[in-house]
């Protein structure tokens, strides 16, 4: 009977692990295999991905109006974006543009965007001058303890995944540094890349530009709370109740 009892305190234990610690998300199973990092995760600058709001304005002479002084006035600093409007990129990769309907822009940088649309707009306009601009960058990142997870707007073109961190405050106390994951969407799937950021060699990693929509987790240290302590609590009292029960009876039998 004491091997029972023994035995099935033990299984209360180490089954419970799951709901003793029911503030950790996105668990990996053991074994599982992490994405590789390539070089195209190595890429300093910004890409458009599916659900972007971009912003552009086009100019025509090279953008002569931005920098003509002769045009400034109260009303004109010159250097708004005028007549900018906002275009969705859809969830295939495609933007609804102007003139020049849908076009594919899923992937590429900001730069590389600009370069395209002049040279398609050079067929209407003489000497095209195209800004563009990202309106609704984000992460989400969890820095390790439950009820701090933020979404941080990306207000520089191309924020690391460090940078990202920082945002947030860093990494909580009870988070593991060494467990940092960074989920990203990939056509129908998800890519997660485990990086180290406990020693300094993690820092080649760290450095990589997130893309909008990331997720970044950071795996909390496992704990027992004393709320999960008090739910245990009846049921140590019953094994306990169980056991005296069991001992007195063979004490009698005796």
């Amino acid at each position: 009977m004491r091997k029972l009892l023994l035995l099935l305190g033990i299984c209360l234990l180490f089954t419970g692990c799951g709901w003793l610690n029911p503030n950790i998300m996105l668990k990996t199973p053991k074994g599982f295999q992490y994405t590789k990092f390539s070089d195209s995760m190595d890429s300093k600058e910004y890409k458009i991905s599916p659900n972007d709001l971009i912003e552009f304005s086009l100019y025509s002479n090279e953008g002569f109006k931005l920098v003509d002084l002769t045009s400034l006035n109260t009303n004109n600093t010159g250097y708004r974006f005028e007549n900018s409007l906002v275009y969705l990129i859809e969830t295939d990769g495609f933007c609804k543009l102007p003139i020049l309907g849908r076009t594919k822009l899923s992937g590429l940088t900001i730069k590389e965007v600009e370069v395209l649309m002049e040279d398609k707009y050079s067929s209407y306009y003489i000497k095209p001058y195209v800004i563009v601009r990202v309106q609704n960058k984000r992460v989400i990142v969890f820095p390790g303890s439950a009820g701090d997870a933020k979404v941080i707007p990306l207000k520089n073109t191309n924020t690391t995944l460090i940078e990202a961190i920082a945002l947030a405050g860093g990494i909580a106390d009870d988070g593991k540094a060494r467990q940092v994951k960074l989920i990203r969407e990939n056509a129908d799937k998800h890519d997660v890349y485990l990086i180290d950021l406990s020693r300094i060699e993690g820092i080649q990693k760290a450095t990589m530009v997130v893309q909008a929509n990331d997720i970044i987790y950071i795996e909390p240290r496992r704990k027992i709370s004393s709320k999960i302590v008090q739910e245990l609590a009846p049921i140590v009292s019953i094994l306990t109740s169980l056991f005296i029960i069991f001992t007195y009876s063979q004490a009698v039998s005796r």
